[in-house]
């Protein structure tokens, strides 16, 4: 089943590029003031990690740091396989920050602005598991800058494929959400809250190996979807 999948996003991918690449090219050709790149970067950014492990899991105490990393690599090899540059901004379980001190958390915020900024990607998705003082709370929720149509588009759509995932909880929209890596570039940012560790439901699919890849598949076709969407619209 994981071989066909895997296949299938590859051919699932490779048609939707195709088209998206081309129509951009169309765009270069007829319009020789226009200068427009073909290649697609994407930055994924794990949020937290090192001493910061951001939530807790309610019943096994498990680090949000660590499974935003682990969505964020097996995301990496979706993107990878269909043949998309990716930049990671954390690729192990160490923080950004450097020598831990009283500034770590904004040393750390800066370092992922730096990174974002020098990739120049077409989009940004930030990792992140989310936490409720009524621990009934479910579910994914996406943010995106204020202002930015492009980003409440990849908002969208990475929206609408979380949701799948929780068939028996309520759909949610995307909001705008007023955060340092929203707001720290002009480039299409999402944050992704991918379910509540403060939930025992959403905790016991969250540890698991197969809803992780789950959704990390949830959010490459929300990308893909985006990036298609986002071709089309330059007719």
């Amino acid at each position: 089943m994981a071989v066909i999948k895997r296949r299938s996003i590859v051919i699932f991918s490779a048609i939707l590029l195709t088209v998206f690449t081309f129509l951009l090219c169309f765009v270069a050709l007829s319009d020789s003031a226009a200068v427009v790149g073909t290649g697609i970067t994407v930055v994924l950014d794990a949020g937290h990690g090192g001493i910061d492990g951001g939530v807790s899991g309610v019943k096994t105490g498990v680090k949000e740091s660590e499974i935003n990393l682990d969505v964020v690599k097996k995301l990496a090899d979706y993107f990878s396989d269909a043949g998309i540059n990716v930049v990671l901004t954390r690729k192990s379980e160490a923080g950004l920050y450097g020598v831990a001190s009283a500034t770590l958390k904004r040393r750390d915020m800066e370092k992922r602005r730096d990174i974002i900024n020098a990739a120049k990607p077409t989009l940004v998705i930030s990792v992140h598991m989310n936490k409720y003082a009524s621990s009934s709370r479910r579910g994914p929720q996406v943010f995106f800058k204020k202002g930015s149509d492009c980003g409440e588009t990849l908002a969208r759509n990475i929206q609408k494929h979380l949701n799948l995932l929780y068939a028996d909880v309520k759909d949610y929209s995307p909001l705008a959400g007023d955060y340092y890596v929203l707001n720290c570039t002009e480039y299409p940012a999402v944050i992704a809250e991918c379910g509540f560790l403060s939930n025992p439901q959403d905790e016991a699919l969250l540890i698991t190996e197969e809803f992780r890849s789950e959704l990390a598949y949830a959010l490459f076709t929300g990308a893909i979807n985006y990036l298609t969407e986002e071709s089309i619209a330059y007719f």
